[in-house]
């Protein structure tokens, strides 16, 4: 254990110093800094070893504690990034996926509103030709209903200069 407060601001300025020639980063994961502060405490565990027995015991059995800790965390750390970058990648492929399902979707549309355009078009040539049928039908019945009017005005003249009978059909039937 350093003996005194002198020691241990000595012992600070050699990890200070260790770290800077080291290039070790400030914050964040740093492998180098963990190393340093690793030896440094390895260094105070046998330095107060020395001095104290137990104290060195319980400072070892302290430092094999965070050291299985940081491992498991380092552990749930790497699997973690292996599982983010499996989804990420399962996403990615999922994308593909989705992208060839909207084209297909898309085409499908595009299919659909083809045969409703030509769909259309037929149902707007039936509705035409109806309407001129419809026209036509019209016209010949109008056709022959004046010819039907005009045949029955000659008639009853024919009629009333034959017979000279008003009442047209009914003489007949008498």
């Amino acid at each position: 254990m350093p003996s005194t407060r002198f020691d241990v601001l000595k012992l600070q300025e050699a990890l200070d110093a260790k770290l800077i020639q080291r290039q070790a980063r400030e914050s964040g994961i740093c492998p180098v800094r963990e190393d340093l502060y690793s030896q440094a405490f390895d260094e105070l565990i046998r330095e107060v070893t020395l001095n104290c027995p137990e104290r060195g015991l319980l400072l070892l059995r302290v430092r094999d504690e965070l050291r299985l800790t940081t491992d498991a965390y380092k552990t749930l750390y790497d699997s973690s990034l292996t599982f983010g970058v499996r989804k990420q990648l399962q996403a990615e492929d999922g994308m593909g996926d989705l992208a060839e399902q909207i084209a297909s979707l898309q085409r499908d549309k595009e299919e659909s509103e083809s045969k409703v355009a030509e769909l259309t078009n037929k149902l707007e040539v039936i509705e035409k030709r109806a309407a001129e049928r419809k026209a036509l039908q019209e016209k010949k019945f109008k056709e022959e209903l004046d010819f039907l009017k005009y045949q029955g005005q000659h008639l009853d003249a024919f009629l009333k200069s034959a017979g000279g009978g008003t009442t047209g059909m009914n003489t007949g039937a008498k």
